[in-house]
């Protein structure tokens, strides 16, 4: 035929095709599917033997197809039967383009329509009806079938779709068929190459010497032999082996081909049809998403909170409960925001479709969009949850990431969380995004060793908020205490904290005057403690007492009786004393004035300078102390690196 051979000259000039397509059939059984396959590419899809034997397609069926253009399209062949329906359905979800197959001699049938009805459910965009089997019929018969179909997909994407009338047996019309197809490329949306690859599997098999192999439709993204995978949603990691487009093999395959990948590091009885292959770490699997919900006008009942449906995604088929947010029932034609709980996990992302069956009888009775792919379990009749979807639903993607992360904020997640998160995003755009909401202030971005974080300003004020009213409590319950330990604080307002994000989280409520850090505690930022004049007398006997004794202090446990004052009272002021630094704490049973060790510092650094080290005994002489005293001031000395011990002698740290 001729178009074979334009299509061979176009290959051999050297002319590499613009885009990838993958091309679909749908229509009832035994309208001519699989044959008009085989007339226009040479190849017969059915490959098993149940299948020819009782000449009907079970399975899914894959070949290709060299178009005029130079383009080679993937072809995927599904079967016409209903009870095959869920076969179908894990094939079609790629596609590109449709050719729904009308036969002549029966005109369109109900499994044309729920065909149909399926592809508007799934958004495809461009198709083209081939009228088959015309050498069966008349002309005035097929001309009253055309009219029939053109009734039929009034209203459906195909409502104005070429309808090519098509013989294979004589090869009437598949010229023509051909050329249609070829001008739905040139008008198809390419797939987007940039975003993480996905691919969901609808074949898993095994070949002796070469192991596992799985095929599907790269829906997004780029996948190289060698690269390393997770399958979702068990999260088994694998390796890419060897890639294999049309049965010629590839180092590289992109979205829009269709795919066979040899896995290394994974067994056959690991994977199923359903699951997905992509990259690590792009998704998150789950029991529930949140979906905008249509039910066919034509549907034959209406849907009640809760009831049990399959729900077919990708190449995936589960049963869930469908939660209706807003309403207690949803009738044919209308459309509802839902969340959809599943009986078993899926891997799934924003944006993506899905069909709805009753659990039985098992027909298609609508199919929606999903929102958002790993939401928090919903709330029925809650305006914020409904404005949030209404949100996610109209489809800004700035506003969808904003929203997200006013979700996401506690969890401190980097860019590629929050890609994940919100999912059908690539990286590289999310990034975008982020320096657009920041520079409007609406959120904020930190930086530490381990990367950046980001955070919704709304937290940050929340954040705020919560840090005055712990930290207010704090000081009405402790007005002698400096602060909160950090470490309290943080179990308090930031338990999820990592240190890192938490020590940039207190500076930044520090650097805008919410907090004051003082060493290794926390106050509000205009926080000051105040002693009673009873307090104040107290305070300067302490210090007076110190500085009067000042190598031979007294114990803090003794100071009760020395003044004559409640214990209670006494551990507060001195606290407050060694927190001010006017106090030194050198260890657990001794304090002495702060002018004390300044001294007996200078002391020891002049002496060790002078003499290149110092025994405990010469330092003990030197301050007219006890050898107890002197050692707890040098062992002081040693934890803060002005002396180093070695043996008996001490020198200076930095010497050493």
């Amino acid at each position: 035929m001729h178009w074979l051979r334009r299509c061979n000259n176009f290959i051999e000039s050297g002319v590499s095709p613009l885009k990838h397509v993958i091309i679909g059939t749908a229509g009832h059984i035994d309208h001519g599917k699989t044959t008009l396959i085989k007339a226009l590419t040479g190849r017969d899809t059915d490959r098993l033997k149940e299948e020819k034997d009782r000449g009907i397609s079970i399975e899914l069926g894959f070949t290709y197809f060299d178009l005029p253009s130079g383009r080679r399209a993937g072809i995927i062949d599904v079967p016409g039967h209903e009870r095959f329906i869920k076969n179908m359905l894990a094939g079609i979800g790629g596609i590109d383009i449709v050719v729904l197959v009308v036969a002549a001699d029966e005109g369109i049938m109900p499994q044309t329509k729920e065909h149909l009805n399926i592809l508007s459910l799934l958004n495809i965009k461009n198709g083209v009806i081939a009228l088959t089997k015309i050498d069966l019929v008349d002309n005035e018969w097929r001309q009253m079938v055309i009219e029939q179909i053109k009734e039929d997909v009034k209203g459906t994407f195909l409502e104005n779709a070429a309808i090519i009338s098509v013989s294979s047996v004589t090869g009437e019309g598949l010229d023509r068929l051909v050329k249609a197809i070829d001008d739905l490329t040139e008008i198809t949306e390419p797939r987007d190459v940039e975003k993480p690859f996905r691919l969901p599997i609808d074949r898993v098999f095994s070949i002796a010497g070469f192991g596992t192999i799985v095929t599907g439709t790269l829906i997004s993204g780029r996948i190289r032999e060698g690269d390393r995978v997770l399958i979702y949603p068990k999260k088994i990691e694998a390796r890419i082996r060897s890639i294999q487009v049309h049965e010629e093999s590839v180092n590289v395959a992109e979205a829009g081909q269709r795919v066979a990948m040899n896995l290394a590091g994974i067994k056959i009885e690991e994977i199923t049809r359903g699951d997905v292959v992509a990259a690590i770490d792009s998704m998150e699997p789950t029991y529930m998403f949140d979906a905008k919900l249509e039910l066919l006008k034509d549907a034959k009942r209406s849907i009640n909170n809760r009831d049990r449906l399959r729900i077919h995604h990708g190449s995936a088929e589960v049963f869930g409960r469908v939660v209706l947010l807003d309403r207690e029932e949803l009738k044919p034609g209308e459309s509802a925001f839902v969340q959809m709980r599943l009986e078993e996990e899926i891997a799934c992302m924003k944006d993506d479709k899905f069909v709805i069956r009753f659990y039985s009888p098992m027909i298609t009775i609508g199919g929606g969009t999903i929102l958002d792919p790993n939401p928090p379990k919903r709330k029925r009749f809650r305006e914020d949850v409904l404005k949030e979807l209404t949100i996610k639903e109209k489809g800004d993607i700035e506003d969808i990431v904003e929203q997200k992360l006013i979700k996401i904020s506690e969890l401190y997640p980097d860019v590629a969380q929050i890609t994940k998160s919100v999912g059908n995003i690539s990286i590289e755009e999310c990034n975008d995004i982020l320096s657009r909401l920041e520079r409007k202030n609406a959120i904020k971005g930190f930086n530490t060793n381990e990367g950046t974080f980001f955070v919704h300003q709304q937290y940050l004020e929340d954040l705020e908020v919560k840090a005055k009213i712990v930290l207010g409590d704090f000081h009405k319950k402790n007005p002698l205490k400096t602060g909160m330990s950090k470490e309290e604080l943080r179990t308090k307002i930031m338990q999820s904290a990592r240190q890192r994000i938490y020590d940039e989280l207190l500076d930044y409520l520090s650097s805008n005057k919410v907090v004051k850090i003082n060493g290794q505690f926390v106050s509000l930022w205009d926080f000051e403690i105040k002693f009673t004049p009873e307090q104040e007398k107290i305070k300067n006997k302490i210090l007076n007492l110190y500085a009067t004794k000042k190598y031979d202090p007294p114990k803090p446990k003794e100071l009760p009786v020395m003044l004559n004052v409640q214990e209670k009272e006494i551990i507060q002021i001195l606290d407050v004393l060694i927190t001010d630094g006017q106090l030194i704490k050198v260890d657990q049973d001794n304090v002495f004035h702060k002018d004390a060790i300044s001294d007996a510092q200078k002391l020891v650094v002049d002496y060790i300078r002078n003499n290149g080290s110092i025994q405990l005994g010469q330092f003990r002489d030197m301050l007219g102390t006890s050898r107890k005293y002197a050692m707890a001031i040098l062992d002081y000395f040693d934890r803060n690196k002005i002396t180093k011990r070695i043996e008996d002698i001490r020198v200076l740290y930095k010497d050493v």
